[in-house]
């Protein structure tokens, strides 16, 4: 498989089986970057940083670009079903192998699911139970209301 994603670490892949929910949020860049600035200096004066696995996206746009209905189908499948392999999921979906492929490449890539090798195949593995969206309608967002479904 040609795919950028780097591999998780053994002890990354069990913190996530330890989280049951990922938020997914839409943020501007730079309160997401003062988020993470401030969790990291939390953590440096040995606080600890209790807040969920979070995927934030730039624009309302963005998010539905990446969740859409057949992406969210997908990771439902992959959750209920466990399919052991790619072509296994494509089946699943009914779906060609090079589609589910590239989405689930970009999945992983989001930190959505990820993949466990097993032999010559690639396991694709959703971490979490609950998918949590929260959409804060903020004046100050600029354009990104406009785009909210």
């Amino acid at each position: 498989m040609n795919d950028t994603t780097p591999p998780l670490h053994p002890m990354e892949r069990e913190q996530l089986r330890a989280e049951s929910t990922l938020v997914v949020t839409v943020k501007a860049s730079r309160e997401f970057h003062d988020d993470v600035v401030d969790g990291i200096e939390a953590l440096e004066r040995g606080n600890s940083v209790n807040s969920p696995p979070t995927l934030s996206f730039a624009s309302y746009d963005d998010l539905m670009e990446t969740l859409t209905p057949r992406a969210l189908d997908l990771i439902e499948a992959i959750r209920r079903e466990g399919p052991a392999s790619i072509n296994e999921t494509a089946r699943v979906v009914d779906r060609d192998v090079k589609n589910v492929h590239e989405e689930l490449s970009r999945l992983a890539r989001l930190g959505i699911i990820f993949f466990e090798e097993e032999g010559q195949r690639m396991r694709p593995v959703v971490w979490f139970d609950e998918l949590v969206i929260t959409l804060p309608f903020d004046p100050e967002a600029g354009d990104t209301a406009t785009a909210a479904p």
